[in-house]
């Protein structure tokens, strides 16, 4: 059964209601009340949507804490059967501390299309353009980090230092961001939120020419559904960050040399990615509240058509609540 061209639209609600849901706890310090709201509000919002969805990949695999969107979950009252991807804050560290780039995301595509890398937490990731795309070979991943800058900056026509790459502030990227530098291209540091991250590289002519480095498994996969959706390119590696983890893959029988693309992660074209900003960032406005008003600015791309929608949309605050409850706000 295929989806509806307006699958888009409805799935957007979910993400709408999770950033507005989310958006309250802003700069509070509260982690887990703010992941907690978002869930619900992003549950309870998958529940009235016409789909048969399958979570593939649930908040259990970033998260010890108890989740209602775990890996497997049916959400939706009946329609198309399709496979989910969420993640209600994407840049959960960012939304509590009050910082810019937090948003809420989510994907689907038809059943059986999307590959969960569980029980891999962590993988490697190099993801470009469109207008790079042709040139990325799996040895990209490999390479050293100025032989693949070097190539990128070739195709775009650019200088090496006229890139500028998306990478995770972490310890484990020393030596990545190190070899950047060396040769000469611009580092964007990033706290969290390696989806954004994703999409900023794969959207043309944005402010990031590509983003490499390891960051969660799961965020992977969903961000190969926008990759893909905007006719991207995107390179991943399964990588292990513990002896635990690695123990767990090698148990499972995946492999983690296979250099995956974004078509071993995500089968199909008929795909939709959307997400909502929560915090002001980069690729998105955050949430505005204004009385009893709510404004949200979301991305949504459709793979098979590339149709890419930004929307501006405003929400009265008691049709929201009416969905997902008062009792969580913060007081």
């Amino acid at each position: 059964m295929l989806l509806s061209r307006n699958t888009g639209l409805d799935l957007v609600r979910a993400t709408e209601a999770a950033a507005i849901s989310a958006g309250r706890w802003m700069g509070l310090g509260r982690r887990d009340e703010a992941n907690d709201a978002a869930e619900q509000a992003m549950a309870a919002t998958l529940d009235l949507l016409d789909i048969d969805g399958h979570i593939v990949i649930g908040e259990e695999a970033r998260s010890k804490a108890k989740s209602g969107l775990v890996s497997g979950r049916r959400v939706g009252r009946g329609g198309p059967p399709v496979d989910v991807v969420v993640d209600p804050v994407d840049g959960l560290r960012l939304l509590v501390q009050g910082r810019s780039g937090a948003i809420s995301v989510a994907a689907v595509a038809p059943r059986g299309a999307l590959w969960s890398p569980a029980p891999a937490a962590y993988m490697d990731k190099l993801v470009v353009s469109r207008e790079t795309a042709h040139a990325l070979a799996p040895e990209c991943l490999g390479a050293p980090a100025g032989w693949t800058l070097a190539l990128i900056a070739r195709t775009l026509g650019k200088e090496i230092r006229d890139l500028v790459v998306f990478v995770l502030d972490r310890p484990r990227h020393t030596d990545l961001v190190n070899e950047i530098r060396a040769a000469g291209a611009r580092v964007m540091l990033a706290d969290d939120g390696d989806i954004a991250g994703a999409v900023l590289a794969a959207m043309p002519g944005g402010p990031v020419d590509l983003l490499m480095g390891i960051g969660g498994a799961a965020e992977g996969i969903i961000a190969a559904c926008a990759v893909r959706s905007l006719g991207g390119a995107m390179l991943a590696r399964l990588a292990p960050q513990s002896a635990a983890e690695r123990e767990a893959v090698e148990r499972s029988g995946l492999d983690m040399r296979r250099v995956l693309t974004c078509e071993d992660m995500v089968a199909t074209n008929e795909v939709f990615f959307v997400a909502t900003g929560i915090t002001d960032g980069l690729l998105l406005h955050g949430v505005r509240y204004q009385r009893d008003r709510a404004e949200t600015n979301s991305l949504i791309l459709r793979c098979e058509t590339r149709t890419r929608r930004i929307i501006h949309a405003e929400h009265l605050l008691h049709d929201v609540h009416a969905v997902v409850g008062k009792e969580r706000e913060p007081r």
